[in-house]
């Protein structure tokens, strides 16, 4: 199946829905627009039960180089009041990969800076082709990189999210894997099968397990370690009485 919006590009196979930034002449940067068709896409597949996983990638050349001009053009003549309302929009786009009971994999090839880089890391997972490049540089315009920085907070040390985001220089793809920033990295030519190889697996996983696990890992994010195992214990017992646990201690028992 595939569907066509404005900016985006939707399309279902075997479990996996591909939701793909559609201005790749803008290098597919951030607007109201895009935001929009984006968080509907995005909703949309979580309210699908045919769909195990969502990857989002950029057309063309780019992932997302960040907020489009016009945006930048508009938020330096804006009130206090319409920047909140355009920044509370651009908050919730970044809340959704977590709140999905799907896993979100970003598919990075070129850049990913600023809200592109943000959006990339506020996936579950991000993997990248060699010639990715991930960054911060709002500082370099007198900006801050305030809502991502909760993100890039979450995904490398307290040193190595300062430097990104007082220096503003876009790191690549191996050294944002080796810092922890992204999962993995596969040479151009690899990059599709590999992707492909990556979202068939996890599509194939157990949907059950796969949601819980994800809303778990979540939830306790800041709990002390006592609450976190509390939670840990009543996930447990709801694993225990799913179909798909049933099913695979069955299947488990058959083969010892």
């Amino acid at each position: 199946m595939t569907e066509t919006a404005a900016t985006v590009l939707v399309q279902t196979a075997d479990g996996v829905r591909r939701i793909t930034l559609n201005r790749p002449d803008k290098r597919n940067a951030l607007n109201a627009e895009l935001i929009h068709d984006l968080k509907a896409a995005l909703r949309a597949a979580d309210a699908d039960p045919e769909v195990r996983v969502v990857a989002i990638e950029g057309a063309g050349t780019d992932f997302c180089s960040g907020a489009d001009l016009s945006a930048l053009r508009r938020i330096a003549g804006a009130s206090v009041m319409e920047n909140l309302d355009d920044v509370e929009e651009l908050a919730e786009l970044f809340l959704l990969p977590r709140r999905m009971r799907t896993p979100v994999v970003a598919c990075v090839r070129g850049r990913a800076l600023a809200g592109g880089c943000g959006l990339a890391t506020a996936c579950d997972l991000v993997v990248a082709a060699e010639s990715a490049q991930f960054g911060y540089p709002e500082v370099r315009i007198g900006f801050v990189p305030a809502m991502v920085m909760a993100i890039l907070r979450r995904n490398v040390s307290e040193k190595r999210a300062f430097e990104l985001i007082v220096r503003g220089h876009p790191i690549g793809a191996g050294e944002a894997e080796r810092i922890g920033l992204i999962n993995h990295v596969w040479r151009e030519e690899d990059f599709e099968a590999e992707r492909d190889a990556l979202l068939g697996d996890l599509a194939g996983r157990s949907a059950s397990a796969v949601q819980l696990s994800k809303r778990l890992l979540y939830h306790s994010d800041g709990m002390g370690f006592e609450a976190a195992l509390r939670a840990g214990v009543d996930v447990n017992v709801v694993a225990r009485m799913t179909d798909d646990m049933k099913a695979g201690v069955a299947r488990f028992l058959e083969r010892a």
